[in-house]
């Protein structure tokens, strides 16, 4: 954890959290052994390639994915204290959208398209609050003139399509902090926006942030977006965090085989800004079977034979930063001159 929020007792901690869908006869491994801690009012971002199992962290948490097929194998997720995995599905309710928010990725089909904006929020606010209805769409007013959308009182009369695609993605982080939760969770809530508009909703969200005293964590592909808002990143391959520490330590040092590829095929950095994007050959492998050693080997240019002889264990770099890499000095030393590397350390 960051040295500046180590003082600050932790909001979320996750404990080993394994779990696995079933298909008929196949067994796919979505996660295995996740451990993290999320202290309050600092910003955890959970970083990696579509399929490495972000978005499926995401709805553990909230434990939104189907009983039929998903299965929590072992582990912990506590909120304050509070033992999630344990939880009866009534009291889960009282958590999610008031203790827990949530961001998801599309506004549009996360909204209701028959309801207007105002009945969406407000309806949050009885749900958890028991207020009547004008003090609910009181607060779901305040709520968008938080989130920045101008002239709130006619917006909350307004439907999902009747507002652009920012506007939509504020609303939605408004109805997630409604209730004032602990803990947001935002799953890529800048995907399909313009450049301009990703940055106001990730300005906004960390001025609410500061303003509420909350905790995020934040699930993106995109590096940019962890340098500009993280105070800490963990970097997911196939189920397993591989790489974790505070942004400034892991962009200075990066120290898995994993990492320096995301690196490299970052656009206007590197060979990119001579014209040639880097790409990381390959795609994540198959989850329905067991793996011996490392799960990034077959598509790592570091690799040697020691790394698929059996499952590196995450030692500590340095102190908050560890990684899940025998080569990771060999990472180090063949990144040491990339430009984002050198301008970070």
């Amino acid at each position: 954890m960051n040295m500046l929020f180590q003082s600050q007792p932790p909001v979320l901690v996750v404990d080993n959290l394994s779990l696995e869908f079933t298909n008929g006869p196949s067994r796919i491994h979505a996660l295995d052994g996740v451990s993290f801690g999320l202290a309050r009012g600092e910003t955890l971002c959970l970083v990696g390639e579509s399929g490495c199992g972000k978005s499926v962290t995401a709805m553990a948490l909230m434990r939104l994915l189907p009983k039929s097929s998903a299965r929590i194998t072992s582990g912990a997720i506590r909120l304050t204290g509070t033992d999630l995995i344990g939880l009866p599905e009534r009291s889960m309710q009282t958590i999610r959208g008031n203790r827990i928010g949530m961001v998801f990725q599309d506004p549009m089909t996360s909204l209701n398209p028959v309801h207007t904006v105002g009945m969406q929020i407000a309806e949050t606010v009885r749900r958890h609050k028991r207020v009547g209805r004008r003090e609910a769409y009181a607060r779901a007013r305040q709520m968008l003139d938080l989130v920045r959308i101008p002239d709130a009182g006619n917006r909350l009369n307004a439907y999902p399509h009747e507002l652009s695609g920012g506007q939509r993605q504020r609303v939605m982080i408004a109805m997630a902090l409604a209730c004032d939760p602990e803990l947001l969770i935002a799953d890529e809530p800048t995907t399909a926006l313009d450049v301009t508009v990703q940055a106001q909703i990730l300005e906004l969200i960390a001025d609410l942030k500061t303003e509420l005293g909350m905790s995020v964590l934040l699930i993106t592909h995109d590096l940019g977006v962890v340098a500009a808002t993280a105070d800490r990143m963990m970097v997911m391959y196939a189920g397993r965090i591989v790489e974790e520490g505070p942004v400034e330590r892991i962009f200075a040092r990066p120290s898995h085989g994993y990492t320096a590829g995301l690196l490299r095929s970052l656009p206007g950095h590197g060979a990119a800004r001579r014209g040639t994007l880097t790409e990381i050959v390959g795609t994540v492998p198959r989850l329905d079977r067991p793996v011996e050693g490392c799960v990034y080997a077959p598509r790592c240019g570091f690799a040697e034979a020691g790394c698929t002889a059996s499952l590196p264990p995450a030692r500590e770099i340095e102190a908050g930063h560890r990684s899940s890499c025998i080569r990771e000095a060999a990472v180090f030393a063949a990144m040491r001159d990339h430009d984002i590397v050198r301008s970070w350390a």
